[in-house]
């Protein structure tokens, strides 16, 4: 599972490297200056010209919620044909909150962070006069909702990440009292009677300012944390913890708790590339999203990941409950959240009682293999028990979350499996359990030069130069050389194969992937 983890956060090295280049420095701590994150871009509210999506959504006041989401009652901030894409500047909650004084100026200044080089948006989230009850709310800036033509009660909205952009290169770790996984225990600074935002140290709680730098021969990203001499380091691996559909209530839902129809579900396998289903219950579906994380380990275990704010693209696609897209689960239609990645299927179990989300996901498990796949459910429970990990998503939202990880190419004797590269069908061969394309197919698709010399091949398209030897899993993207610790370039019958995880983790081409019936189609649009 290690080298998966791995691999994810690569896709983020392969979009920072290109979107990263120009900016600030960060200063660690004042008392630690000699830990600074690197110079890069903040990505202020603003169309630029540089928005990848079809849409923009900022989170200006009248975009957001904080604390709570959407009901059914509210008015939509967007209307989108289905199938569009909508690029959302999504704000972090870390130095807005009361417990940080409600002034991320001023919170962030305490670590070097000039006073320009802080979001406009947060600065204005904290500010509004209508105000957050930060004991009763929850903690996040929710941005939405947005009403997607076509969609219906009953309906399935299906949620691909297309891509993923920090918008500014620091992130914060909070453990707050009466929360986490150990609530009696940390944090260890005490809380005093009556605490006030005006007074943020009156609340006692802990937050781990955490600036991100590159690290080592890769250049990949990585956050830095610093105590008693002590330095850690790890890669990142941005999603967003909120991704969900409007329910059919008239009540506003705290943010923490993860529902039926999405929200905070917090699963980390939910980074670009990634597509995740969604049971609608209101016309339009009225989707919404927030949480942005850089990274967040399973489990979640101090009450956040590293919470930062990410500029993330989706594409939003209706699927009426008849579609053979929607995956079949435990009823003939969705009722709970469902994913997928290139590797895996990804079955959510929610329950207030973790034992019982653990069963909720086992079951999902069994009914998707049964009913999807045609497998008897003695022998889909017996093959999961010998070859599906089962994940803690979280511990600290009330509703816990587990998900499992079901390997699709454990089914590959059964499934066919196709990709399209900007509407191109390019081959799939699978070559010791790794999905493998042609090279010579994606230059086709990429309207790409392809150049080799001896065991050198290159690929050059718009203004990027990928090269790759073949044995060897070394590639160069724009002069940057990346070891994946996977799968290498090989050839086969004259041919050359690079891995199909390649396009999006080297070469910055998200690839997402469904299923339909027993076929396995991953779609990569980014270009066009």
């Amino acid at each position: 599972m290690s080298n998966i983890k791995i691999n994810k956060r690569l896709i983020l090295s392969a979009i920072l490297s290109a979107s990263l280049s120009t900016g600030f420095l960060v200063g660690y701590n004042p008392a630690e200056a000699a830990y600074r994150a690197p110079s890069v871009d903040y990505l202020q509210t603003k169309d630029d010209g540089n928005i990848p999506g079809d849409y923009y959504v900022p989170s200006t006041l009248d975009n957001v919620f904080w604390g709570v989401l959407p009901s059914r009652n509210d008015k939509p901030i967007l209307h989108v044909p289905s199938g569009s894409t909508v690029t959302f500047d999504t704000v972090s909650h870390e130095g807005i909150l009361e417990d940080q004084g409600k002034d991320p100026v001023k919170y962030y200044g305490q670590y070097g962070v000039k006073p320009e080089h802080v979001l406009q948006d947060a600065i204005n989230i904290a500010a509004n006069k209508k105000g957050h009850d930060f004991d009763a709310n929850g903690p996040h800036v929710v941005t939405g909702p947005v009403y997607v033509d076509g969609a219906e009660p009953g309906d399935v909205l299906k949620v691909e990440v297309i891509s993923l952009t920090p918008r500014v290169p620091y992130g914060v770790v909070s453990n707050r009292h009466f929360k986490g996984t150990i609530p009696d225990e940390m944090p260890e600074t005490p809380r005093q009677e009556n605490p006030s935002y005006t007074h943020p140290e009156s609340y006692g709680n802990v937050s781990i300012f955490t600036p991100i730098q590159k690290k080592g021969d890769n250049n990949e990203w990585f956050g830095i944390m610093e105590s008693n001499g002590q330095i850690m380091q790890f890669p990142l691996n941005p999603f967003l913890g909120i991704m969900g559909v409007t329910p059919n209530t008239d009540e506003h839902y705290s943010s923490v708790p993860p529902t039926r129809v999405g929200g905070n579900i917090d699963i980390n396998e939910l980074g670009v590339g990634s597509t995740l289903y969604l049971p609608v219950e209101v016309p339009g579906a009225g989707f919404y999203t927030g949480d942005p994380h850089f990274v967040q380990g399973d489990g979640e275990v101090a009450l956040t990941a590293l919470e930062a704010s990410l500029r993330g693209t989706v594409r939003l696609t209706v699927l009426k409950k008849d579609s053979p897209e929607i995956p079949k689960t435990n009823s003939s239609s969705l009722v709970q959240p469902f994913a997928e990645t290139e590797k895996y299927w990804i079955p959510i179990g929610l329950n207030e009682d973790l034992d019982e989300a653990m069963r909720q996901s086992v079951r999902e498990s069994i009914s998707f293999i049964s009913k999807q796949l045609g497998v008897d459910k003695k022998t889909a429970y017996a093959y999961l028990s010998a070859a599906t990990d089962y994940e803690v998503s979280q511990v600290v939202d009330k509703t816990k979350g587990i998900h499992g990880l079901i390997p699709k190419v454990d089914f590959k004797d059964n499934l066919s499996f196709k990709l399209t590269i900007n509407n191109i069908e390019c081959p799939i061969k699978i070559i010791n359990n790794v999905l493998y394309v042609p090279i010579d197919s994606v230059s086709s698709a990429l309207k790409a030069s392809l150049i080799t010399n001896k065991d050198t091949t290159t690929l050059k398209f718009k203004d990027n130069t990928f090269s790759t030897k073949i044995n060897s899993n070394v590639y160069e993207m724009n002069g940057i050389s990346t070891c994946t610790n996977s799968a290498p370039t090989l050839s086969s019958e004259g041919t050359i194969f690079i891995p199909v995880s390649t396009l999006s983790e080297i070469m910055g081409l998200p690839v997402n992937w469904s299923t339909t019936g027993h076929t396995i189609i991953g779609i990569s649009n980014y270009l066009n």
